[in-house]
C-alpha cells in the first residue's frame, strides 16, 4: 500500500472504532468517565414551592383587603414541615430553601418589613405579587424528565445531579485495556546513566501521562531490537490487551522488525506511512480478534503528535462522544515548509484583544527535538501545498494542553 494522506489515515482508523461495553462505578470512581445512561428526575424539581429569600410568607391577596400587619404563627427553616396559616392576617417567618405551604403564595424579604413583638408590618407602599420570591414546584424539571443525557463526560456537576436524584453509582463506558510498548536497544530506563550513544526512555511515560486525563490507565513495556523477542512478546500482548500503542521499530531500517512481526501474528495492515511530518512511518492495523495496533515512529514529537491526532479521536469515537478535537487558529507569522507533506507545527495558543484564537509557531530541529512541547499548546495542521503559509491564515490546531 502506498503512503496515505492524513485524511485517509483518519478514515481508516475511524472504521475500527469499537464499543467496549459498560460497567457500574461509584460516583467517586465515575468522575471523568463517559456516562452510559440517561439520568432522569426522580421527582419534580424543585420538589416543593421553595422560598428564595429570608423573610415572611404571606397571602398576596391580603393587601387587597387592607391587611398590612400580620401575626407571626411560626418560624420555619429549610427542611421543616411547612407551617400553615388559617387567616389572611397571619404569616410565617421563613428561611431560604424552606418549603412554602399552599396556604401562602408570596414571600416578603426581611428588608421590606418590620417584625416586633410577634407581629410583622409591611413597609409603606410595598406591593406584593403572587409567586413573589418563590421557586415553584416543578419549575425546573418534572418527574421523569431528562436531567443528563448519556455519552458525556462525568463532571463534578453530573456527580452532583446524580446524587440529588438518589444515585450512588453510575453506568459508564468501559475503557479498552491498553499496553504501551517502546522498542530499541539504545533506550535505557530513566533511572540509569546512559553511555554517550544511549538515550533514556521517555515515550512510554509520555503516553501514559497524556492519557491520564481521559482516565485511561496503561501498562508499560520495552522490547529490544530482537525479532524473536518482539514476536513472542507481541503475541502475548495481543492476547492480553485490546490496543497496543507502540513507539519505534516501524521505519525501513535493518532493526525495524515491528511491521513484519505484526503481520506474521495476523494483524492486518491498515496503512504504513502517512503523508505527514512528523510521524511519516506511522503503522496502523487490526486483527480478526479486533485487537488494534497504533505503531508510532520513535521520535518523541512524532509520538506526541500521532497520539493526539489519531489515537485520542479514535478513543473518543469508540466511547461515543464528540471526536471533534480540533479548533481553528490564526497564524501570527509566516511558516515556510516546501516538502510535499502535511506539516504539523508546534504552536503556542493565545486569545488576542479581538477574542480570536491565535497560534505562534516554534522553530524546531526536527521530530527528535521535543523541548518545545513543554511550552507549546498544540500542533497546527498545515496542508500539503503552497510552501509558504502566511501570517493571518487560519488552520486546524490539535490541542494537547489541559
Amino acid at each position: 500500500m502506498e503512503m496515505v494522506s492524513v485524511a485517509h489515515a483518519e478514515n481508516i482508523i475511524g472504521d475500527y472504532k469499537k464499543d467496549y461495553g459498560t460497567e457500574q462505578l461509584s460516583l467517586a470512581e465515575a468522575l471523568g468517565r463517559i456516562l452510559a445512561e440517561d439520568l432522569l428526575a426522580d421527582r419534580d424539581l424543585p420538589p416543593f414551592n421553595r422560598a428564595t429569600v429570608d423573610g415572611i410568607a404571606v397571602q398576596s391577596t391580603a393587601l387587597m383587603t387592607g391587611v398590612d400587619r400580620f401575626d407571626v404563627v411560626g418560624v420555619q427553616a429549610a427542611g421543616m414541615t411547612p407551617i400553615r396559616i388559617t387567616s389572611q392576617d397571619q404569616c410565617v417567618e421563613i428561611m431560604t430553601g424552606a418549603a412554602v405551604d399552599g396556604s401562602l403564595d408570596a414571600v416578603v424579604r426581611y428588608e421590606d418589613c418590620k417584625i416586633e413583638n410577634g407581629r410583622a408590618t409591611l413597609l409603606p407602599g410595598l406591593m406584593i405579587a403572587a409567586g413573589q420570591n418563590i421557586h415553584p414546584e416543578g419549575k425546573d424539571k418534572n418527574r421523569g424528565d431528562l436531567l443528563v443525557d448519556k455519552n458525556r463526560v462525568v463532571t463534578a456537576a453530573v456527580i452532583g445531579l446524580a446524587a440529588s436524584i438518589g444515585k450512588t453509582s453510575l453506568l459508564v463506558k468501559k475503557l479498552p485495556k491498553i499496553a504501551v510498548i517502546s522498542t530499541g536497544d539504545e533506550m535505557i530506563p530513566p533511572d540509569q546513566s546512559p553511555t554517550p550513544y544511549q538515550l533514556r526512555r521517555s515515550n512510554g511515560v509520555v503516553i501514559q501521562a497524556a492519557l491520564v486525563k481521559y482516565k485511561v490507565s496503561v501498562d508499560l513495556y520495552h522490547l529490544n531490537d530482537d525479532p524473536k523477542e518482539i514476536n513472542e512478546a507481541l503475541e502475548g500482548y495481543l492476547k492480553s490487551y485490546d490496543v497496543l500503542l507502540m513507539t519505534g521499530g516501524v521505519s525501513k531500517g535493518k532493526f525495524d522488525f515491528v511491521p513484519e512481526a505484526l503481520e506474521k501474528l495476523g494483524v492486518v495492515k491498515g496503512f504504513h506511512k502517512v503523508r505527514q511530518r512528523p510521524g511519516k512511518p506511522f503503522w496502523f492495523g487490526g486483527s480478526q480478534a479486533e485487537k488494534l495496533v497504533f505503531a508510532f515512529p520513535g521520535n518523541p514529537v512524532a509520538v506526541f503528535m500521532c497520539l493526539h491526532r489519531y489515537f485520542v479521536p479514535w478513543l473518543k469515537q469508540s466511547l461515543g462522544i464528540d471526536a471533534h478535537c480540533f479548533s481553528i487558529a490564526t497564524l501570527t507569522k509566516d511558516v515556510v515548509f516546501n516538502v510535499p507533506l502535511q506539516y504539523f507545527v508546534q504552536v503556542k495558543l493565545t486569545i488576542n484583544a479581538e477574542g480570536i484564537l491565535i497560534a505562534t509557531p516554534f522553530e524546531t530541529n526536527g521530530s527528535g527535538d521535543f523541548s518545545n512541547l513543554v511550552y507549546a499548546d498544540a500542533f497546527m495542521e498545515l496542508p500539503v501545498g503552497p510552501g509558504v503559509f502566511k501570517k493571518g491564515d487560519r488552520f486546524k490546531v490539535w490541542r494537547y494542553d489541559w
